[in-house]
């Protein structure tokens, strides 16, 4: 099953959606520089388990159109409300990876009459300091190189910072959503370390799954902020990296259906 696409008019302009199945609604949010193409092999799992599967591409990346400035995850989040206008969704339940996670949070603190469900996929839960640190690295476009070596380097980098990767194949379709989303790649995650997330996402009023996976790079990350809300469900997937949707499709679909689906 292929989703099928389409736009809708947000806040900067067009936001780009993929939409599968029938059932009880999902919004998906990608991690950064990705888009919903991330999802690609989890479409087809979770509409067979009864779910209406919309993956949102957060403004500036996939095919959304790139905001007039910089914008930051409350910015971000704004997406949101117009996707479940297009569909007549008073509610839904949501999905968010890394920095999917963040937009989703923000969503859900300010609107949580319109979030059924919240699971959050790896969150980037940093304390202040971590914060930081992260923002102080490098950002910005990348020039480009005669000899087209400035690709090799940045995939290079995705490589190197997906340790413990098998699938070069999902290596390479996931690198190819950083170059999609061209010179304002660094977008996401720059607004992912401006975000106070710990404080938002303490004060979450909405049923929510703490999802993770063993060897993704924020696991650590992602237990202290379960922590933080033991209250909240948690399932923690073996093995995998951030590319867990394309590494584990039918684990990692039955455990998000499994928690949007039960009463």
């Amino acid at each position: 099953m292929k989703p099928r696409r389409g736009y809708v008019d947000g806040p900067f302009g067009q936001i780009h959606y993929r939409i599968a199945g029938e059932g009880v609604p999902l919004i998906l949010s990608h991690q950064s520089p990705s888009s919903s193409d991330m999802f690609r092999a989890a479409y087809a799992p979770l509409a067979a388990r009864g779910l209406m599967v919309i993956g949102v591409d957060t403004p500036g990346f996939g095919e959304s159109d790139v905001p007039p400035a910089r914008p930051g995850i409350v910015d971000y989040a704004k997406a949101f409300a117009p996707v479940l206008d297009r569909f007549n969704l008073k509610s839904a339940a949501f999905l968010g990876h890394h920095t999917g996670a963040a937009n989703v949070t923000a969503f859900a603190f300010r609107h949580p009459e319109r979030v059924s469900k919240l699971i959050l996929n790896g969150p980037p839960v940093y304390t202040a300091a971590e914060r930081a640190e992260r923002a102080s690295r490098p950002a910005g476009p990348i020039p480009p190189e005669s000899d087209g070596s400035h690709l090799a380097r940045r995939f290079q980098g995705r490589v190197a910072v997906t340790k413990g990767w098998t699938r070069i194949d999902a290596m390479h379709a996931n690198f190819m959503q950083t170059l999609w989303a061209g010179d304002t790649f660094w977008y996401g995650h720059k607004a992912a370390y401006d975000y106070d997330m710990e404080s938002e996402y303490k004060a979450l009023k909405v049923p929510t799954l703490i999802l993770t996976n063993t060897t993704d790079d924020l696991y650590e990350v992602t237990k202290r902020a379960h922590a933080m809300r033991p209250d909240m469900a948690y399932v923690e997937l073996t093995g995998g990296t951030h590319d867990i949707v394309d590494e584990q499709p039918e684990t990692w679909s039955a455990a998000v259906a499994k928690f949007v689906k039960d009463a």
